[in-house]
Formats: C-alpha cells, structure tokens, sequence
C-alpha cells in the first residue's frame, strides 16, 4: 500500500470515529455541586409537593411529552437561555427540578450548575429524567 493511500485510509477512519463520537452523547454527571440528586420516586414526591420542573430539551423534544405540569426551557436557545434571563425566572429558594433525557444527557445538569450559580438555593438534578418517570407511569404530557 502507498504512503498516500494509508495516509487518505487513516484520514477516513480519523473522520469515522470523530462522526460517531459526535453522535454519542456524553454520560451525565452523577451529582452537581449545590444541587441534590434524586431519584424518580423522590423526584415524584417533589412533584407532588408543587417543586417546579424544568425540562432543558429542545422544542420539538418538549412537544413529543415531558413531566406534567414541567416548565420548558431550553438550555440550548442562546437567546432565551440567558444568565439575566434565568436569574428572574423563579424565586431564589423555590424547590426547582431540572430534567432532560435522563442518564444520556447533560442539559440537565448544566442547568441545574447554572441555576447554583445564579444564586438559586433549592436545586434538585433529576438524572433519571423524562424516561424514569414516563417508565414509572408517572404524570405526563404533550403538545
């Protein structure tokens, strides 16, 4: 084989693996600094006692289903997403739970850190997400 031929032969499989890396999502965090993790059924008892849940997902993934009675809020619309937008959204010691795609995905914790680092004292991180508590039967809606 050619110098050139490995060379383009290394090239495309340098390009496979950083494709596929891209398209694997990275595992969330099992806790967040300033914030309480909780599982579904204590996830479920917040709920009950009126905590505000806050799904960081897209638009169209919020439309699909989320947690009933959730708020949406999508961590990645840099236009809405703001530090002094969310620094006014809530009351610094209501019980809020962020949420996204459960152990797949990070918006979630990225939020709940955000919220930690706005001044928000009452924070929980639901790592368990939408497919814990629509597993558990659990409340939930859709547009």
């Amino acid at each position: 084989m050619s110098i050139r031929l490995k060379k383009t032969a290394v090239g495309f499989i340098t390009a496979s693996v950083l494709a596929f890396a891209s398209l694997t999502q990275a595992a969330a965090p099992l806790s967040v600094p300033g914030a309480t993790t909780v599982t579904t059924e204590e996830a479920k008892k917040l709920w009950d006692s009126g905590a505000v849940f806050i799904d960081s997902r897209k638009k169209e993934d919020w439309e699909d289903g989320h947690i009933a009675k959730a708020v949406h809020l999508d961590r990645g619309d840099r236009e809405n997403y703001t530090r002094d937008k969310v620094s006014n959204m809530f009351k610094k010691d209501q019980a809020l739970v962020t949420y996204c795609y459960g152990k797949v995905c990070t918006r979630s914790s990225q939020m709940a850190a955000d919220l930690v680092g706005v001044g928000y004292t009452n924070v929980y991180f639901y790592r368990e997400g939408f497919p814990g508590w629509s597993f558990a039967g659990y409340p939930i809606e859709s547009k």
